[in-house]
């Protein structure tokens, strides 16, 4: 289950992350301002399951970001966001 838990808010977390970088560099003001809330939630989850990670769990958190930025930039060049 920490696996899983890891994979997923590492997933979000540079999915997020991708996404800010996109949402600030084209001028979103309100879509950054709540994606950094999202970008906020997946850290604390990381900050409570990462220092303990082992071996399965390490693995799960380190598939979690390249799969992560790939759906970031799929999702981002498929929205219309209105400035």
């Amino acid at each position: 289950m920490t696996a899983l838990a890891l994979l997923t808010s590492t997933f979000a977390l540079v999915f997020t992350l991708g996404l800010q970088s996109q949402l600030v560099n084209n001028g979103h003001y309100t879509a950054a301002f709540f994606n950094s809330l999202a970008i906020g939630c997946a850290n604390l989850v990381l900050f409570k399951l990462a220092p303990d990670a082992q071996g399965f769990e390490i693995a799960a958190y380190l598939v979690g970001g390249p799969f992560g930025i790939v759906a970031s930039m799929a999702v981002y060049s498929r929205l219309k966001v209105k400035k």
